[in-house]
């Protein structure tokens, strides 16, 4: 089973993959080009305009990629895993409003909001231009994603057993199952609202047994 998790910077997609990834015993795969950069003693803006200029950059980055998914199962949180990955169960899409993914990447990596939102924008520019350019693939295109999921709806264990569900549909339950093992999969399936519909269950039946009693007694009376 491989899931492609994608997303902008800050949209979350590697908090979600992380979960995924322990919930389900799978790999994760999470390359960036950020460690690139850092390997190369290279700011990472700087890096994406050279990048811009050599595309062997991003196609030896994706060659190497594709090569570690090959190895098996895993759970890949790279910006175009759902396009490269061609044998992907699911295709996901973390989404969240420009605002909320400045906020996180400035707690992230202790810049000011206003930072974060100009480089934001610079790296989404660079990377949708380097895509079109690279692979003719749109960043913004998510028509073959299976789902979306807004991160600012939904909290990342929310998001993690969404994801979870679409992959029990496409998969199967018994490969879900075979994955988190029985026990885990009942814990993950012990929902909130059912628990309470339970419990609604029992008062009522509580009152019935409760107006039963009441009534017995004035039937007891007509008999004598």
């Amino acid at each position: 089973m491989i899931i492609t998790i994608a997303g902008l910077s800050g949209s979350g997609k590697n908090t979600v993959g992380e979960i995924v990834a322990e919930k389900l015993r799978l790999r994760l795969v999470d390359p960036t080009f950020k460690t690139l950069a850092e390997e190369r003693r290279m700011d990472l803006m700087e890096f994406h305009r050279k990048a811009e200029k050599e595309h062997n950059i991003d196609k030896n980055f994706d060659a190497a990629l594709i090569a570690e998914v090959e190895k098996g199962p895993c759970v890949v949180t790279t910006w175009l895993a759902p396009w490269m990955v061609l044998n992907a169960d699911l295709r996901v899409w973390i989404s969240a409003s420009q605002h909320a993914r400045a906020a996180r990447v400035a707690a992230r990596d202790g810049m000011t909001r206003e930072q974060a939102l100009a480089h934001l924008a610079e790296r989404d520019a660079s990377n949708r231009t380097r895509y079109l350019d690279v692979y003719r693939i749109d960043i913004y295109d998510h028509s073959d994603f299976d789902i979306v999921i807004n991160s600012e709806k939904f909290k990342p264990e929310e998001a993690a057993d969404i994801i979870i569900e679409a992959a029990a549909a496409k998969v199967g339950h018994s490969v879900i199952c075979e994955r988190m093992g029985v026990d885990t999969l009942r814990r993950w399936h012990a929902k909130a609202p059912a628990t309470k519909g339970k419990k609604a269950k029992a008062k009522t039946n509580k009152a019935k047994k409760s107006a039963k009693k009441k009534i017995n007694p004035a039937r007891k009376k007509k008999k004598k």
